[in-house]
């Protein structure tokens, strides 16, 4: 009888690098506390999904990436949101909001071309940037719209108001918007809510491809939705992260019963 050799496992893939890290997050509205000690890890050129129900922070903790609550005063947070491979605190005293910014996009729920025309909405950030060469303009202007996969239905009316698209066009106008300046991540906040099932396909399939270059952090209400775009998923309740992992394994294992009550339905 000849023995047989035991069967070597396929190697589980390393996890990818970080590009962000959120330690010990705590945010206030005034008095009210709407993130508690928030740890979260975001890797480098992947989709994460944050899901949970109404109020839970998703939408807190997305625009503390990029210091939106900044516009805002009675606001405040601890904890650090570390960005890599700089190792910076973006919640830093020192750290200048309009460079973090630049930096980590946003895309908002509903599609909001600023009044002005399709070029311009997409140069806008550019010229934010001093950049002044129409030859340069034109090269970041199409190429941002042609990674937003828009180029070919609107190279011919460049001058038409950013408005006069449908709501998907609208959205990745946007998205071409935040995709001009080049930033390292992207923020998307249910960017499909208000969009028909072909436009949210359209999105969905962008975001896939978005992550060859960017990291992308989405909140979604949509099970659906983060389980076909995402490859990390966060479950949050009442400003915690109460389960994280990779989302094939989230969906179909949870760890914990919040986790899969939430996700069937039973909850939430």
């Amino acid at each position: 009888m000849v023995d047989r050799l035991p069967v070597a496992k396929p190697a589980r893939p390393a996890a990818p690098a970080l590009k962000a890290s959120v330690t010990g997050l705590s945010f206030h509205y005034g008095a009210h506390k709407a993130l508690d000690g928030v740890e979260l890890p975001v890797y480098d050129r992947c989709v994460t999904a944050l899901i949970g129900p109404s109020g839970c922070g998703k939408t807190t903790l997305l625009r503390c990436f990029n210091r939106m609550h900044d516009l805002y005063p009675g606001n405040h947070c601890q904890g650090e949101l570390t960005l890599y491979p700089d190792n910076v605190n973006l919640l830093g005293r020192q750290v200048d909001p309009i460079a973090v910014r630049m930096r980590i996009a946003m895309v908002f729920q509903k599609p909001n071309p600023f009044p002005r025309s399709i070029y311009e909405n997409v140069a806008y950030g550019l010229r934010v940037r001093g950049e002044r060469s129409r030859v340069v303009l034109d090269e970041k202007v199409e190429q941002a719209l042609r990674s937003a996969a828009l180029w070919d239905e609107v190279k011919d009316r460049l001058d038409d108001p950013g408005a006069s698209l449908s709501g998907g066009q609208q959205q990745r106008l946007c998205i071409a918007r935040a995709l001009a300046t080049e930033p390292e991540m992207i923020l998307f906040d249910e960017p499909t809510a208000a969009l028909d099932p072909m436009a949210t396909s359209n999105i969905e399939q962008l975001m896939t491809e978005l992550k060859q270059r960017v990291t992308v952090l989405i909140v979604t209400h949509n099970m659906q939705q983060a389980a076909r775009v995402s490859d990390y998923t966060a479950y949050m309740y009442m400003g915690r992260i109460i389960e994280f992992g990779e989302t094939d394994e989230l969906f179909i294992r949870p760890r914990l019963k919040q986790t899969e009550d939430y996700i069937t339905g039973r909850f939430g």
